[in-house]
Formats: structure tokens, sequence, C-alpha cells
């Protein structure tokens, strides 16, 4: 039997085997107070997530995710309407009259109180016309002129050169 060696930890580690075992053992507690610590602390993880996912009320979390993934649907599909809609009226916006330019005025000397009036009316290209309502004690006369791109082909009375001027500045 001189082949079965004798196993001898002094002789393979330097260290007395009683140390080597004590050394184990301390080892062997520090691990299962680190595991029992690891338990705690997954224990109150557990408890935190099981409250996370229930919610307020008895709701579970996953039901109100996927009710505000379906707002969140309906929020970009009314979007993209919006935008739609918007087009629209930018589109049309072109047409309207937007710009306006109103001038009161005594057309006669003998009438007072600034009863007659030019009214320009102006869409975004400067298109429109100048509607011009002059009061006296007989009556009262309208006359409409045509504006194309900010200009008259039929000469213009002073308020109404100044009407059109309030209109063009209302940019």
């Amino acid at each position: 039997m001189d082949f079965l060696y004798e196993l001898n930890l002094e002789n393979l580690t330097g260290i007395p085997s009683d140390i080597f075992i004590l050394g184990l053992a301390a080892l062997v507690i520090i691990l299962i107070i680190l595991m029992i610590v690891n338990g705690v602390r997954m224990a109150k993880l557990k408890k935190s997530y099981r409250a996370f996912m229930e919610g307020k009320d008895g709701h579970s979390l996953e039901d109100i995710l996927l009710k505000r993934f379906q707002q969140m649907e309906d929020v970009l599909s009314s979007e993209e309407e919006n935008k739609a809609k918007i087009q629209m009226v930018l589109d049309h916006l072109d047409h309207t009259y937007q710009k306006v330019g109103l001038v009161k005025y005594n057309a006669f000397n003998e009438m007072g109180g600034k009863l007659s009036f030019s009214l320009a009316l102006l869409n975004r290209k400067n298109d429109g016309f100048i509607l011009n309502a002059m009061h006296s004690r007989e009556g009262c006369f309208t006359y409409i002129k045509e504006i194309i791109d900010g200009n008259s082909i039929i000469m213009l009375a002073d308020e109404e050169k100044e009407a059109l001027d309030m209109a063009l500045k209302n940019e």
C-alpha cells in the first residue's frame, strides 16, 4: 500500500489543517449571511413588484398600459385627420378676405357725422375690392371697384386710396 499517499493539507497548502478548516467554516458562515440578505432583498423586491403590478383600485398595470396604448393610437389617427383639415383650411385661406381697411368720411359738406365710408377687403394675394358708400340727403350711393394685386384699373378717390393702404398694411 505504498501507492496510497495520505492526504495532508499542511503539505499541500503550507497552512495548518485546523486553521484551514476554521477559514472554510468562516467562509461558509459569510456566504450563509449573504444568502439571507439577498433573500430578504428579493422578498422586498417581489412585494414592490406585486404592488406596482396591481396598481390602484385593483386595476392591473397591464390593463392601464393597454388602455394608454389605445389612447395613443386614437391621438395619432386624430392628428392625421387634423393635419388634413388644417391643410384644407390653408388651401381655402388664399381665397378669403383677410385684410381690411375702413375709412369713414363726410361725402358732402352739408352732411355731418361721417356717414360715408370706403371699405377695402383683400385676400392674401392682395386681390379683392373696395366698396364705397356715399351718403347724402337724397340717399346712399354705393360703388365697388375691383382690386388686383393691390392695384385698381379705375382711378381711386382719396378715401378709397387710404382704405386700400390700410388693408395693404394689414400683412
